[in-house]
Protein backbone atom coordinates (compact mmCIF):
# COMPACT_ATOMS: atom_id res chain seq x y z
CA UNK A 1 0.00 0.00 0.00
CA UNK A 2 2.10 2.85 -1.30
CA UNK A 3 -0.46 5.66 -1.05
CA UNK A 4 -1.70 7.23 2.18
CA UNK A 5 -5.33 7.32 1.06
CA UNK A 6 -5.24 3.54 0.67
CA UNK A 7 -3.35 3.03 3.94
CA UNK A 8 -5.91 5.02 5.87
CA UNK A 9 -8.81 3.01 4.49
CA UNK A 10 -7.29 -0.41 5.14
CA UNK A 11 -4.57 -0.33 7.80
CA UNK A 12 -5.56 -1.52 11.27
CA UNK A 13 -8.80 -3.13 10.08
CA UNK A 14 -9.24 -6.90 9.99
CA UNK A 15 -12.85 -7.60 8.96
CA UNK A 16 -12.06 -11.29 8.42
CA UNK A 17 -11.27 -11.62 12.13
CA UNK A 18 -14.48 -9.87 13.17
CA UNK A 19 -17.28 -11.65 11.33
CA UNK A 20 -16.83 -9.35 8.33
CA UNK A 21 -17.52 -6.18 10.33
CA UNK A 22 -15.88 -3.27 8.49
CA UNK A 23 -14.89 -1.18 11.52
CA UNK A 24 -12.88 -2.76 14.34
CA UNK A 25 -15.24 -3.59 17.22
CA UNK A 26 -15.37 -1.43 20.30
CA UNK A 27 -13.67 -3.35 23.10
CA UNK A 28 -14.21 -1.81 26.54
CA UNK A 29 -12.10 -3.51 29.18
CA UNK A 30 -10.17 -3.24 32.39
CA UNK A 31 -9.80 -6.92 33.32
CA UNK A 32 -8.51 -9.39 30.75
CA UNK A 33 -9.14 -13.01 31.76
CA UNK A 34 -6.52 -15.69 31.16
CA UNK A 35 -7.42 -19.36 30.62
CA UNK A 36 -4.33 -20.77 32.34
CA UNK A 37 -1.75 -19.88 34.97
CA UNK A 38 0.90 -20.13 32.27
CA UNK A 39 -0.83 -17.40 30.29
CA UNK A 40 -1.30 -15.22 33.38
CA UNK A 41 2.23 -15.65 34.66
CA UNK A 42 3.74 -15.34 31.21
CA UNK A 43 1.90 -12.16 30.25
CA UNK A 44 5.09 -10.09 30.58
CA UNK A 45 7.51 -12.39 28.81
CA UNK A 46 5.73 -13.22 25.57
CA UNK A 47 3.73 -16.26 26.72
CA UNK A 48 0.42 -14.45 26.86
CA UNK A 49 -2.21 -16.26 24.79
CA UNK A 50 -4.02 -13.03 23.88
CA UNK A 51 -2.03 -11.63 20.97
CA UNK A 52 -2.89 -9.47 17.97
CA UNK A 53 0.09 -9.31 15.66
CA UNK A 54 3.02 -8.05 17.72
CA UNK A 55 0.73 -6.60 20.42
CA UNK A 56 -0.55 -8.35 23.53
CA UNK A 57 -3.88 -7.80 25.25
CA UNK A 58 -2.77 -7.77 28.89
CA UNK A 59 -4.91 -5.27 30.78
CA UNK A 60 -7.28 -2.49 29.77
CA UNK A 61 -4.75 0.18 30.75
CA UNK A 62 -2.34 -1.15 28.13
CA UNK A 63 -4.91 -1.11 25.37
CA UNK A 64 -7.46 -3.29 23.63
CA UNK A 65 -7.85 -4.23 19.95
CA UNK A 66 -9.80 -0.98 19.49
CA UNK A 67 -6.83 1.18 20.46
CA UNK A 68 -4.44 -1.11 18.58
CA UNK A 69 -6.37 -0.52 15.36
CA UNK A 70 -5.78 3.22 15.56
CA UNK A 71 -2.15 2.80 16.65
CA UNK A 72 -1.42 0.59 13.64
CA UNK A 73 -3.07 2.98 11.21
CA UNK A 74 -1.12 5.96 12.57
CA UNK A 75 2.17 4.05 12.51
CA UNK A 76 1.60 3.17 8.86
CA UNK A 77 0.65 6.75 8.02
CA UNK A 78 3.75 8.17 9.74
CA UNK A 79 6.17 5.53 8.42
CA UNK A 80 7.26 5.05 12.03
CA UNK A 81 8.25 2.18 14.29
CA UNK A 82 5.20 2.29 16.60
CA UNK A 83 2.63 4.61 18.15
CA UNK A 84 1.25 5.31 21.61
CA UNK A 85 -2.11 6.95 22.30
CA UNK A 86 -2.45 9.55 25.03
CA UNK A 87 -5.41 11.58 26.34
CA UNK A 88 -4.74 14.79 24.37
CA UNK A 89 -2.45 16.58 21.97
CA UNK A 90 -0.77 18.35 24.88
CA UNK A 91 -0.17 15.00 26.55
CA UNK A 92 1.47 13.83 23.32
CA UNK A 93 3.85 16.81 23.30
CA UNK A 94 4.41 16.68 27.03
CA UNK A 95 5.35 13.01 27.28
CA UNK A 96 8.21 13.59 24.83
CA UNK A 97 9.71 16.07 27.30
CA UNK A 98 8.86 14.11 30.43
CA UNK A 99 10.50 10.96 29.07
CA UNK A 100 13.79 12.86 28.94
CA UNK A 101 13.40 15.17 31.94
CA UNK A 102 15.90 15.02 34.79
CA UNK A 103 17.67 17.62 36.92
CA UNK A 104 20.05 19.57 34.71
CA UNK A 105 18.40 18.57 31.42
CA UNK A 106 18.19 21.23 28.72
CA UNK A 107 15.47 21.60 26.09
CA UNK A 108 15.21 23.75 22.97
CA UNK A 109 11.74 25.02 22.03
CA UNK A 110 10.69 27.44 19.25
CA UNK A 111 9.46 30.83 20.39
CA UNK A 112 6.20 30.44 18.44
CA UNK A 113 5.33 27.08 19.98
CA UNK A 114 1.93 25.96 21.26
CA UNK A 115 1.45 27.90 24.51
CA UNK A 116 0.79 24.92 26.84
CA UNK A 117 4.21 23.49 25.88
CA UNK A 118 5.79 26.80 26.88
CA UNK A 119 3.88 26.62 30.16
CA UNK A 120 5.18 23.09 30.74
CA UNK A 121 8.74 24.27 30.16
CA UNK A 122 8.42 27.30 32.42
CA UNK A 123 6.44 25.44 35.05
CA UNK A 124 6.78 21.75 35.79
CA UNK A 125 10.05 21.19 33.96
CA UNK A 126 11.66 24.17 35.64
CA UNK A 127 10.52 22.96 39.07
CA UNK A 128 12.27 19.63 38.61
CA UNK A 129 15.51 21.29 37.56
CA UNK A 130 15.28 21.45 33.78
CA UNK A 131 16.15 24.48 31.68
CA UNK A 132 14.55 25.54 28.41
CA UNK A 133 15.91 27.88 25.75
CA UNK A 134 13.34 29.39 23.39
CA UNK A 135 14.78 29.91 19.93
CA UNK A 136 14.02 31.86 16.77
CA UNK A 137 11.42 29.86 14.77
CA UNK A 138 13.36 30.49 11.54
CA UNK A 139 16.70 29.44 13.02
CA UNK A 140 19.42 28.18 10.66
CA UNK A 141 21.26 24.89 11.01
CA UNK A 142 24.40 26.67 12.16
CA UNK A 143 22.52 28.76 14.72
CA UNK A 144 20.83 25.65 16.09
CA UNK A 145 24.15 23.86 16.40
CA UNK A 146 25.43 26.76 18.51
CA UNK A 147 22.48 26.46 20.93
CA UNK A 148 22.88 22.74 21.60
CA UNK A 149 24.70 21.97 24.84
CA UNK A 150 26.12 18.73 26.24
CA UNK A 151 23.06 18.52 28.52
CA UNK A 152 20.53 19.17 25.74
CA UNK A 153 18.06 16.28 25.61
CA UNK A 154 15.52 17.34 22.99
CA UNK A 155 15.09 19.89 20.22
CA UNK A 156 11.36 20.53 19.80
CA UNK A 157 9.75 21.92 16.65
CA UNK A 158 6.37 22.87 15.27
CA UNK A 159 5.72 23.26 11.57
CA UNK A 160 4.25 25.74 10.93
CA UNK A 161 4.38 27.53 14.28
CA UNK A 162 1.30 28.22 16.36
CA UNK A 163 -0.57 31.47 15.69
CA UNK A 164 2.05 33.08 13.43
CA UNK A 165 2.79 30.22 11.00
CA UNK A 166 6.53 30.58 10.49
CA UNK A 167 8.08 27.60 8.69
CA UNK A 168 11.12 26.05 10.43
CA UNK A 169 13.92 24.43 8.49
CA UNK A 170 13.24 20.95 9.86
CA UNK A 171 15.98 19.36 7.77
CA UNK A 172 18.60 21.79 9.04
CA UNK A 173 17.43 21.41 12.65
CA UNK A 174 17.57 17.63 12.42
CA UNK A 175 21.05 17.75 10.91
CA UNK A 176 22.32 20.00 13.71
CA UNK A 177 20.76 17.86 16.43
CA UNK A 178 21.83 14.53 14.97
CA UNK A 179 25.42 15.72 14.60
CA UNK A 180 25.46 16.18 18.37
CA UNK A 181 23.49 13.08 19.29
CA UNK A 182 20.38 14.98 20.40
CA UNK A 183 16.82 13.75 19.85
CA UNK A 184 14.26 15.79 17.93
CA UNK A 185 10.49 15.99 18.16
CA UNK A 186 7.70 17.86 16.45
CA UNK A 187 4.07 18.75 16.92
CA UNK A 188 2.73 17.37 13.64
CA UNK A 189 -0.91 18.33 14.21
CA UNK A 190 -1.00 20.76 11.27
CA UNK A 191 0.39 18.24 8.80
CA UNK A 192 -1.71 15.46 10.36
CA UNK A 193 0.81 12.84 9.26
CA UNK A 194 -0.65 13.22 5.79
CA UNK A 195 0.85 16.43 4.44
CA UNK A 196 4.09 16.23 6.44
CA UNK A 197 6.23 13.14 7.18
CA UNK A 198 8.58 14.21 9.98
CA UNK A 199 9.99 10.74 10.56
CA UNK A 200 11.03 10.56 6.91
CA UNK A 201 12.98 13.78 7.58
CA UNK A 202 14.78 12.13 10.50
CA UNK A 203 12.71 13.49 13.40
CA UNK A 204 12.46 11.04 16.30
CA UNK A 205 9.05 11.86 17.86
CA UNK A 206 5.98 12.92 15.90
CA UNK A 207 3.20 14.12 18.21
CA UNK A 208 -0.40 14.77 17.22
CA UNK A 209 -3.58 16.23 18.58
CA UNK A 210 -5.85 13.57 17.10
CA UNK A 211 -8.62 15.79 18.45
CA UNK A 212 -8.33 17.78 15.25
CA UNK A 213 -8.30 16.50 11.66
CA UNK A 214 -8.07 12.74 12.38
CA UNK A 215 -11.24 13.01 14.44
CA UNK A 216 -12.86 15.73 12.35
CA UNK A 217 -15.97 16.11 14.48
CA UNK A 218 -14.91 18.45 17.31
CA UNK A 219 -16.11 15.91 19.85
CA UNK A 220 -13.10 13.87 21.03
CA UNK A 221 -9.91 14.55 22.97
CA UNK A 222 -7.00 12.30 21.99
CA UNK A 223 -3.31 12.47 21.13
CA UNK A 224 -0.55 10.23 19.81
CA UNK A 225 3.21 9.91 19.59
CA UNK A 226 4.84 7.94 16.79
CA UNK A 227 8.53 7.17 17.11
CA UNK A 228 11.24 6.57 14.54
CA UNK A 229 12.89 3.62 16.34
CA UNK A 230 12.10 0.94 18.87
CA UNK A 231 14.53 2.46 21.38
CA UNK A 232 12.63 5.74 21.25
CA UNK A 233 9.31 3.94 21.53
CA UNK A 234 10.48 2.07 24.63
CA UNK A 235 11.59 5.37 26.16
CA UNK A 236 8.17 6.94 25.67
CA UNK A 237 6.32 3.78 26.68
CA UNK A 238 8.24 3.54 29.97
CA UNK A 239 7.04 7.04 30.91
CA UNK A 240 3.55 6.24 29.63
CA UNK A 241 3.23 3.27 31.98
CA UNK A 242 4.89 5.08 34.89
CA UNK A 243 2.34 7.89 34.67
CA UNK A 244 -0.62 5.54 34.29
CA UNK A 245 -1.75 6.97 30.96
CA UNK A 246 -4.71 5.37 29.26
CA UNK A 247 -7.24 6.40 26.65
CA UNK A 248 -10.87 5.48 26.25
CA UNK A 249 -11.57 2.81 23.62
CA UNK A 250 -14.65 4.85 22.71
CA UNK A 251 -12.43 7.82 21.84
CA UNK A 252 -10.01 5.61 19.93
CA UNK A 253 -12.92 4.14 17.98
CA UNK A 254 -14.24 7.60 17.10
CA UNK A 255 -10.85 8.80 15.88
CA UNK A 256 -9.98 5.69 13.87
CA UNK A 257 -13.34 6.00 12.12
CA UNK A 258 -12.66 9.67 11.37
CA UNK A 259 -9.15 8.85 10.16
CA UNK A 260 -10.56 6.82 7.26
CA UNK A 261 -12.07 9.91 5.63
CA UNK A 262 -9.38 12.40 6.70
CA UNK A 263 -7.65 12.73 3.29
CA UNK A 264 -10.86 13.77 1.57
CA UNK A 265 -11.72 16.24 4.31
CA UNK A 266 -8.19 17.66 4.39
CA UNK A 267 -8.21 18.33 0.68
CA UNK A 268 -11.51 20.19 1.00
CA UNK A 269 -10.26 22.21 3.98
CA UNK A 270 -7.15 23.08 1.94
CA UNK A 271 -9.16 24.16 -1.09
CA UNK A 272 -11.71 26.14 0.92
CA UNK A 273 -9.00 27.75 3.05
CA UNK A 274 -7.00 28.96 0.05
CA UNK A 275 -10.07 30.47 -1.57
CA UNK A 276 -10.96 32.39 1.58
CA UNK A 277 -7.33 33.42 2.18
CA UNK A 278 -6.96 34.71 -1.37
CA UNK A 279 -10.11 36.78 -0.94
CA UNK A 280 -8.78 38.18 2.32
CA UNK A 281 -5.58 39.30 0.57
CA UNK A 282 -7.62 41.92 -1.28
CA UNK A 283 -9.43 43.37 1.75
CA UNK A 284 -8.27 46.89 2.68
CA UNK A 285 -8.41 46.19 6.43
CA UNK A 286 -6.16 43.12 6.10
CA UNK A 287 -2.50 44.08 6.35
CA UNK A 288 -1.14 40.54 6.09
CA UNK A 289 -2.26 36.96 5.51
CA UNK A 290 -0.12 34.37 7.32
CA UNK A 291 -0.48 31.20 5.23
CA UNK A 292 2.65 29.22 4.23
CA UNK A 293 0.94 27.62 1.24
CA UNK A 294 0.57 31.02 -0.42
CA UNK A 295 3.45 32.20 -2.65
CA UNK A 296 3.84 35.56 -0.86
CA UNK A 297 4.51 33.91 2.51
CA UNK A 298 8.15 34.06 3.77
CA UNK A 299 8.07 30.33 4.56
CA UNK A 300 6.52 29.24 1.28
CA UNK A 301 9.65 27.66 -0.22
CA UNK A 302 10.23 25.51 2.88
CA UNK A 303 6.54 24.58 2.93
CA UNK A 304 6.73 23.57 -0.73
CA UNK A 305 9.83 21.47 -0.03
CA UNK A 306 8.54 19.62 3.05
CA UNK A 307 4.73 19.53 2.68
CA UNK A 308 2.42 18.03 0.09
CA UNK A 309 -0.55 20.23 1.05
CA UNK A 310 -2.12 22.46 3.67
CA UNK A 311 -5.34 22.57 5.65
CA UNK A 312 -7.90 25.19 6.63
CA UNK A 313 -5.88 26.95 9.34
CA UNK A 314 -4.13 30.30 8.89
CA UNK A 315 -4.10 33.78 10.37
CA UNK A 316 -4.61 37.36 9.26
CA UNK A 317 -3.59 40.71 10.69
CA UNK A 318 -6.24 43.39 10.50
CA UNK A 319 -6.10 47.11 11.09
CA UNK A 320 -8.60 47.30 13.97
CA UNK A 321 -7.92 50.27 16.23
CA UNK A 322 -11.51 50.36 17.47
CA UNK A 323 -12.15 47.48 19.88
CA UNK A 324 -15.92 47.84 19.72
CA UNK A 325 -15.93 47.56 15.93
CA UNK A 326 -13.67 44.48 16.17
CA UNK A 327 -16.13 42.93 18.61
CA UNK A 328 -19.01 43.76 16.27
CA UNK A 329 -17.14 42.17 13.38
CA UNK A 330 -16.30 38.91 15.13
CA UNK A 331 -19.22 38.40 17.48
CA UNK A 332 -21.84 38.81 14.75
CA UNK A 333 -20.35 36.38 12.25
CA UNK A 334 -22.96 33.75 11.48
CA UNK A 335 -20.76 30.89 10.21
CA UNK A 336 -17.56 31.35 12.24
CA UNK A 337 -17.66 30.24 15.85
CA UNK A 338 -15.41 31.76 18.51
CA UNK A 339 -13.53 28.91 20.11
CA UNK A 340 -10.33 26.99 20.66
CA UNK A 341 -9.19 23.91 18.76
CA UNK A 342 -9.65 23.46 15.02
CA UNK A 343 -9.74 20.60 12.55
CA UNK A 344 -13.46 19.99 12.80
CA UNK A 345 -15.95 20.46 10.01
CA UNK A 346 -16.92 23.94 11.25
CA UNK A 347 -15.25 27.31 10.73
CA UNK A 348 -13.71 29.20 13.66
CA UNK A 349 -12.17 32.59 14.38
CA UNK A 350 -10.26 33.76 17.46
CA UNK A 351 -8.11 36.67 18.50
CA UNK A 352 -4.49 36.00 19.46
CA UNK A 353 -1.71 38.08 21.03
CA UNK A 354 1.75 36.67 20.22
CA UNK A 355 3.41 39.83 21.56
CA UNK A 356 2.38 38.75 25.08
CA UNK A 357 3.94 35.30 24.75
CA UNK A 358 7.27 35.52 22.96
CA UNK A 359 10.61 35.99 24.67
CA UNK A 360 13.30 35.15 22.08
CA UNK A 361 12.01 37.06 19.06
CA UNK A 362 9.56 39.88 19.89
CA UNK A 363 6.39 40.07 17.82
CA UNK A 364 6.32 43.61 16.42
CA UNK A 365 3.58 43.41 13.78
CA UNK A 366 1.00 46.15 14.23
CA UNK A 367 -2.67 45.27 14.12
CA UNK A 368 -4.90 42.56 15.52
CA UNK A 369 -4.04 38.94 14.74
CA UNK A 370 -7.04 36.74 14.01
CA UNK A 371 -6.60 33.00 13.66
CA UNK A 372 -9.06 31.48 11.21
CA UNK A 373 -10.03 27.88 10.63
CA UNK A 374 -11.95 27.36 7.41
CA UNK A 375 -14.30 24.43 7.68
CA UNK A 376 -16.32 22.44 5.18
CA UNK A 377 -18.97 25.05 4.50
CA UNK A 378 -19.25 26.52 1.01
CA UNK A 379 -16.39 29.04 0.80
CA UNK A 380 -18.61 31.59 -0.97
CA UNK A 381 -20.91 31.59 2.05
CA UNK A 382 -17.91 32.06 4.36
CA UNK A 383 -16.65 34.95 2.24
CA UNK A 384 -20.08 36.62 2.35
CA UNK A 385 -20.10 36.25 6.13
CA UNK A 386 -16.62 37.78 6.41
CA UNK A 387 -17.52 40.59 4.02
CA UNK A 388 -20.38 41.59 6.30
CA UNK A 389 -17.95 41.39 9.20
CA UNK A 390 -15.48 43.75 7.54
CA UNK A 391 -18.34 46.16 6.84
CA UNK A 392 -19.02 46.21 10.58
CA UNK A 393 -15.31 46.70 11.28
CA UNK A 394 -15.36 49.74 8.98
CA UNK A 395 -18.43 51.10 10.75
CA UNK A 396 -20.72 50.62 7.79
Amino acid sequence: MAHDDTKLVHTGRKPQDNFGVVNPPLYRASTILHPTLESWEGRKDGKNVHKIGHREVVYGLMGTPTQFSLMDALTALENGHDTLLVPSGMAACGICFLALAEPGAHFLVPDNNYLPVRNLANGHLKRIGCETTFYNPTITEQEMAALIRPETKLVWTESPGSLTFEMPDLRGIVAAARAKGVLTGTDNTYGAGYYLKPIDLGIDFSAHALTKYPCGGSDTMLGSVTTRTREQFDLIQDTYFAMGYSVSPDDAYTVQRGLRSMPTRLRQHYQNGLKVAEWLMDQPAVTRVLHPAMPHDPGHEIWKRDFTGANGLFAIIVDAPDRNRLKAMVENLELFGIGASWGGYESLITTAYPDKIRTAVPWTEEGQLLRIHVGLEDPDDLIADLKAGFDRLAGR
